[in-house]
């Protein structure tokens, strides 16, 4: 299995960015899983986003909620998150997590998940 994250980069505040995650080992239109992002900000734990499950069901914490929608691609078999009215707290390293099972909780923990990839960076200016 092998998550890897693109799209990340610098943007001003109330500026959008589309993330992307590929991956390989997930077949994501036909089998069962949960997939989610994560941001770590520096001196911050890493904390849970967004996440999706097989299931089409989608939770959002709830500083991003409204700005920010998670999906996937099945033909492409990519995750993705769309963030818009990005605000200078959403800097931080943005990272993919998955599961090859439904047994993820309502909320994206990150004990929860156990492939992850190396993230990508996320800086917006204010």
């Amino acid at each position: 299995v092998q998550l890897v994250e693109s799209g990340g980069g610098s943007v001003q505040a109330g500026g959008s960015l589309r993330l992307s995650c590929a991956t390989s080992g997930y077949t994501l239109k036909y089998s069962t899983w949960c997939m989610g992002w994560f941001r770590r900000a520096p001196g911050k734990d890493r904390e849970g986003v967004a996440r999706i499950s097989s299931d089409g069901s989608t939770t959002y914490s709830e500083s991003v909620k409204g700005r920010f929608t998670i999906s996937q691609d099945n033909i492409k078999n990519t995750l993705t998150l769309q963030m818009d009215r990005l605000m200078s707290e959403d800097s931080a390293m943005y990272y993919c997590a998955g599961r090859d099972d439904d047994g993820c909780g309502p909320s994206p923990r990150v004990s929860e998940y156990w492939d992850w990839g190396q993230g990508t960076q996320v800086t917006v200016s204010s």
